[in-house]
């Protein structure tokens, strides 16, 4: 019996997708060549690894087996590659992680500007998304790690997280906005303005509603992106939300500017604040580029 890990892999990508297509784009393959893969490691195996007759396409009691001992050999296969470069002292390669919206604003790329000085010979590779695609891609292996939001993974044994250092979040607006000339703004004011925000960290949707009396308050704007909401705030009366690190650029140039309520709590304000952490998996080593751009992440939230 020959056993590809090629294959392995395509089979652990279709068992967390649960689509063909969606599984074929994840490890960039066409579709047909996706399915022959699939189809050569059926064959290898001699029995049949998902029920294609059900839609979200379940392994069979087979498949199970043949995931289980599939993780294993990635697992392992991922760690002796990274073992080795340890040794080697690799200085070379390719690292690929993920980051939140928030983090790729400020954060993540003046760490990665360290890091290109500091290992100029290799590549690197993140994508930016919300913290349910990037766990997806870190669970399919594609990233090593993500910098995202750790509410959900604080308390799992599976993930290995370490914390960065809160921000605070605020509304803000154009320079030219009503509210900026206003010497006194309070929360309710907010709400006479569309508002353009991501919901992805959870505290923002609860803040919000408890702010503007609403059940389940609906932005005028929403998007992971954001920059592309702040600019969206710079051209119109908009009112947006945004870290410290992310706004003080559009502050220097004096083109937003930040709200401070007046009638936020004590328990709103320290409501107001991040939680980003560095997200990994237990027991999936770091390769030896991975560890040096955690490092350069942790060293530039500290400076922060």
């Amino acid at each position: 019996m020959h056993i590809d890990l090629r294959q392995l892999r395509h089979f652990i990508a279709l068992v967390e997708h649960r689509s063909f297509v969606a599984a074929a784009a994840a490890v960039n393959l066409s579709q047909s060549a996706f399915s022959r893969s699939i189809q050569t490691l059926e064959h290898n195996v001699g029995c049949r690894l998902v029920d294609r007759a059900s839609k979200d396409l379940p392994p069979t009691r087979q498949g199970l087996l043949v995931l289980e001992h599939s993780r294993r050999l990635v697992h392992g296969a991922h760690n002796l590659v990274n073992e080795i470069q340890q040794f080697n002292g690799a200085t070379t390669g390719v690292v690929r992680f993920g980051s939140g919206p928030a983090p790729a604003g400020g954060l993540v790329p003046r760490a990665v500007a360290r890091f290109v000085a500091d290992y100029p010979a290799a590549r690197t590779c993140f994508q930016v998304d919300n913290w349910q695609a990037l766990n997806r891609k870190l669970v399919a292996e594609e990233i090593e790690f993500f910098v995202a939001d750790t509410r959900q993974f604080e308390s799992d044994p599976d993930y290995q997280v370490h914390r960065l250092a809160p921000q605070r979040w605020h509304f803000c607006c154009r320079a030219g906005h009503p509210l900026a000339r206003q010497q006194r703004v309070q929360a309710r004011d907010l709400f006479d303005y569309p508002m353009a925000t991501t919901f992805r960290p959870p505290n923002i949707r609860k803040i919000l509603s408890d702010l503007s009396g609403r059940q389940d308050f609906l932005p005028s704007v929403e998007c992971e992106h954001g920059y592309a909401l702040l600019n969206v705030v710079m051209h119109s009366d908009t009112i947006g939300i945004a870290c410290n690190a992310n706004l003080l650029p559009y502050q220097h140039e004096e083109s937003l500017v930040k709200l401070e309520l007046a009638d936020l709590t004590q328990e709103q304000r320290e409501a107001c604040h991040t939680r980003y952490g560095v997200v990994s998996r237990v027991g999936y080593g770091l390769s030896p580029l991975a560890q040096g751009l955690v490092r350069q992440l942790i060293a530039c939230d500290r400076e922060a």
